[in-house]
């Protein structure tokens, strides 16, 4: 068995996007492999330094989404970053290596700070995020690591720190290698990409009322402004979703009245409801469980964090040794 290892901030409650995004894939490789999962708070400072007080409540949050949705913790190794302090020792370690440039050029660096315009990023922690990344990973000799699009330049980034430390030092580390999730991309209700800071978001808690008001007030082909004009669904948002969480025979449906304005807007909406509701049911089920019973989350936290800190420990050893520390 490979092992695999990834991370999520602590931003609060999931939504559709983090599901078919990241724990989708988690899901299918906590059946394969050895998984580690961990909840990545350290990281949340990147951009949340000046306000960190919500952090612990979306701690719980995210943790109680992961196990509702399936993430086992008797077949995955679920953590917290800040639990385990060799994290920051490696990742101190790493920066020294780490040329400022490869930093600099990072797209995912320089996209962020043009477009964040209520937070200051122009910080140390924030640079080097992909170093600590790349610290998060190796310390556990991961093999393979799930990510969204947007965090590909990171991870390879972090492959590239990892070549050379092991060029300077001796092959200590495995190459961690990029999977990509089927749909690594979901639609907002506005027409981009899923995101709570766009408040777009349909979340995993979201009861059936308020999925029905979201999906109701969502954007569609702009070439339709009236009930008679055609339309093109795979410039619309709602079909977008239509083709994950509907049948065939509803799509087509869908993309038929579309094309010949055969049905309306509203029409193609009612029909994507129910299907979202319905496949959210159990992990609404399963959290509403969980939420009764907050110490599930503390103690699954706990086992994990042993686990992981043994095996962090075990590197970090081997890690001074190699560096003559």
């Amino acid at each position: 068995m490979k092992r695999v290892l990834s991370g999520m901030r602590p931003s609060g409650k999931l939504h559709l996007g983090h599901y078919h995004g990241v724990l989708e894939n988690w899901l299918k490789l906590q059946k394969e492999h050895e998984c580690f999962f961990f909840v990545a708070d350290w990281h949340a400072l990147t951009t949340e330094y000046n306000d960190p007080s919500t952090i612990q409540d979306n701690i719980k949050e995210m943790v109680i989404d992961w196990l509702s949705v399936g993430i086992n913790p008797e077949r995955s190794t679920i953590f917290l970053q800040s639990a385990i302090k060799e994290h920051a020792e490696l990742h101190l370690l790493l920066s020294m290596i780490t040329p400022l440039s490869w930093l600099e050029r990072n797209p995912t660096y320089k996209e962020q700070v043009e477009e964040v315009k209520d937070k200051d990023l122009h910080t140390y922690g924030f640079l080097g995020y992909p170093v600590l990344q790349t610290a998060d990973i190796i310390i556990y000799k991961a093999n393979m690591v799930p990510v969204g699009i947007d965090q590909a330049p990171h991870l390879e980034l972090s492959r590239e720190i990892t070549r050379r430390f092991n060029f300077l030092y001796g092959d200590t580390f495995p190459e961690p290698q990029t999977l990509l999730t089927e749909t690594p991309k979901l639609l907002g209700t506005d027409g981009r990409k899923m995101s709570k800071s766009y408040n777009n978001a349909i979340f995993l808690s979201d009861p059936p009322d308020v999925i029905e008001k979201k999906i109701l007030h969502m954007m569609t082909d702009p070439a339709r402004q009236r009930r008679t004009d055609k339309g093109n669904p795979d410039l619309c948002p709602v079909y977008f979703l239509h083709k994950i969480y509907s049948t065939p025979e509803t799509i087509a449906w869908v993309g038929q009245g579309c094309t010949t304005a055969g049905i309306g807007c509203i029409e193609c909406k009612k029909s994507l409801i129910p299907s979202i509701i319905k496949m959210l049911e159990p992990i609404q089920k399963k959290r509403a469980e969980l939420v009764k019973n907050p110490d599930v989350v503390d103690q699954v936290l706990s086992k994990g964090n042993e686990k992981a800190k043994k095996i962090a420990q075990e590197t970090m050893a081997w890690v001074r040794k190699t560096l003559k520390l």
